[in-house]
């Protein structure tokens, strides 16, 4: 499979790059900066999506199988922030995670159109289903809308073999999230969690492969929790 992957330098994004990758599949991984052999884009300017599209299908000899939409931000803004800062957070969240992965999705839909099918993989949240922090409410609607989106990609597409899914995963350890469980907030994080431990990036990543490449075509539509169990719907 030939497979364009966003959000590749990092945390769930470079677990699943590894995870294709070793499975034998092409993937064409993209990074705000680039570098490393990653594409480079910058998911903040609308202007930047059809060219990490056409640099996708250039490294990958025109054909893009899968589209696996995994790049996102998690910035916080509070309630009486300045309006102005209010809304550049939304606007800011809102674009990459949610108009770029649309854009993307846009295109591939085209691809997939010409081709007989393809796949769309989408990084969702336990918090579009949970909700999130006080100072997070644009993430939390960004992924709960980017679920409802997979959702009518699915519903409208499935009959050309389009295939759409979701992961929603909950909270992840990373580099960038490591050292604050280790520290006060972890407990708190831990306590939460059925499991007692939170998920890893490997275990979203195997989760992305699957729907990628085995998933049955009756699951289209599905949406996978690696939650712990910290939230069940």
């Amino acid at each position: 499979m030939n497979i364009l992957l966003t959000g590749a330098s990092r945390g769930i994004g470079a677990a699943t790059l590894e995870a294709l990758t070793s499975s034998g599949h092409r993937v064409a991984g993209h990074s705000t900066s680039g570098g490393a052999g990653l594409i480079a884009g910058d998911l903040a300017d609308p202007a930047s999506i059809n060219s990490i599209w056409d640099q996708a299908l250039e490294a990958l000899d025109g054909r893009i199988d899968v589209l696996v939409n995994n790049a996102g931000i998690y910035e916080g803004v509070a309630d009486d922030a300045s309006d102005e800062q209010w809304r550049t957070a939304w606007d800011r969240t809102m674009q990459i995670n949610l108009r770029a992965a649309a854009d993307l999705c846009r295109q591939a839909v085209g691809h997939f159109r010409h081709q007989g099918g393809g796949r769309i993989v989408n990084v969702a949240s336990r918090a579009a289903f949970r909700g999130d922090s006080p100072a997070h409410w644009h993430y939390a609607a960004s992924k709960s809308a980017l679920i409802g989106m997979t959702k009518t990609i699915a519903r409208g597409y499935a009959a050309e073999n389009i295939l759409a899914f979701a992961v929603a995963p909950g909270f992840t350890v990373t580099d960038a999230t490591e050292e604050y469980l280790e520290g006060r907030g972890g407990a708190a994080i831990l306590a939460d969690i059925p499991l007692g431990r939170v998920t890893s990036p490997a275990e979203v990543a195997e989760t992305i492969r699957w729907l990628a490449i085995d998933a049955p075509a009756a699951s289209t539509g599905s949406v996978i929790d690696l939650n712990g169990a910290s939230y069940v719907r």
